[in-house]
């Protein structure tokens, strides 16, 4: 928000200030003249009608409700003072709006709890925006300054460094500024001890407005701009105290909002690079499960390979120890026949007859032009080979 744009709002939110004092002014002060004579009345008459009961034990008695309708509780019927003069109206227009609130005044009236309410609804709104305004002018000025000073120093300090020390600076800075010497200020004013002061400015830059301390108005009487003595000291408030004082008000709450802002600022720089980290450990955390599932298929692979292998070896092994079982089988059986049989069956094991087809046998048969004897012979043969190549295969099988 750029300054012409604080000051014109600044202006608007005057200008509702002076017209909502007007308004309560009109609302709630013929009120109160009433109830100030009617009070006035009775205790000039109380203490006429029974001379024995001192003014301090009257006092004692009837000073809340005294002091509540701005009435003298010594039975002074020239105090005149109002709590609804345009002064207190105006301070008490402001405490609305910044939410503050003190307590100690309050409109008595419909008409004027009507338009309070009203002028909350409205008011607050208004406020807030100058608020945030007159906060980020503050931060804007700080933010320069820091970066200024980076600048200047940045070969010789950190920038760490810098930000650390005139963020603390500026915090302090703005301490002795808006509680600090505020507090001097209402301790010499209104006759406070220092720690009533600090905890009247802390009680009301963190708008929780308790009541108890008010700045412009002592708890026995309400004043503006006349003598009044509490003990033995003589107070005096100009027509511009309490203005001033609400004047403080929105500058030490636009103060304060500019630390917030630059406090959330720092949480929302850390968020972002929490959830930079985050995701970050996300993508490493992602690779590192893409690398284990690569390495775990890799590894099964490489076990189902090696387990294929051993299996076809012991597959291959097995079947040249049937092989060689059935070699040896054969030969056994060859051994029972006469030397002429076994050399036929060695020339069929070496490939010159097939005996996976009766056909091929057959035409075998046909080129070797044998006669009688040699045919019966080669046949007795073939029934022998046969026989033996069924046992054979049968053994092979069963194992």
């Amino acid at each position: 928000m750029k300054w012409k744009t604080v000051v014109a709002v600044f202006v608007v939110v005057v200008a509702f200030l002076v017209g909502g004092g007007l308004a309560f002014r009109a609302l709630e002060q013929p009120f109160e003249s009433k109830q100030k004579d009617s009070i006035t009345l009775e205790k000039t008459l109380f203490l006429q009608r029974h001379p024995c009961v001192t003014p301090p034990e009257l006092e004692a008695l009837i000073k809340v409700n005294a002091v509540s309708t701005g009435v003298s509780p010594i039975g002074d019927t020239s105090y005149n003072s109002s709590h609804w003069d345009l002064g207190s109206a105006f301070f008490f227009a402001g405490t609305v709006i910044t939410t503050i609130g003190y307590g100690n005044i309050a409109p008595s009236t419909e008409g004027g709890k009507i338009f309070c309410i009203l002028y909350a609804l409205f008011g607050i709104p208004l406020f807030g925006f100058l608020l945030a305004g007159i906060g980020d002018q503050l931060g804007t000025i700080f933010v320069k300054s820091v970066l200024r000073v980076e600048k200047i120093y940045r070969k010789e300090i950190s920038q760490t460094k810098i930000r650390v020390t005139s963020t603390i600076l500026f915090i302090l800075a703005g301490c002795i500024v808006f509680v600090g010497v505020p507090a001097v200020i209402f301790k010499h004013f209104e006759g406070w001890t220092t720690l009533d002061a600090i905890y009247f400015v802390v009680i009301t830059l963190t708008t929780i407005g308790i009541g108890d301390y008010v700045a412009g108005m002592i708890s026995s009487v309400s004043t503006h701009h006349f003598l009044f003595s509490r003990g033995d000291r003589k107070i005096k408030y100009m027509k511009w105290y309490k203005p001033l004082v609400w004047f403080w008000i929105l500058v030490g709450l636009a103060y304060f909002a500019a630390v917030l802002s630059m406090i959330g600022d720092w949480l929302r720089v850390l968020s972002k690079k929490t959830k930079e980290e985050v995701g970050e450990f996300k993508v490493h955390a992602a690779e590192w499960k893409a690398n284990v599932q690569n390495e775990f298929r890799e590894t099964r692979r490489r076990l189902s390979v090696e387990i294929h292998d051993k299996l076809q070896r012991a597959t291959t092994i097995r079947s040249m120890e049937r092989r060689q079982l059935s070699l040896e089988q054969r030969t056994h059986s060859l051994d029972m026949f006469s030397p002429q049989k076994r050399a036929l069956f060695v020339s069929l094991d070496q490939g010159c007859f097939k005996t996976s087809s009766q056909e091929s046998i057959d035409t075998k048969l046909n080129n070797l032009r044998l006669r009688g004897y040699d045919i019966l012979l080669l046949c007795s043969l073939l029934e022998d080979y046969l026989i033996i190549n069924y046992f054979t295969q049968h053994s092979m099988c069963v194992l």
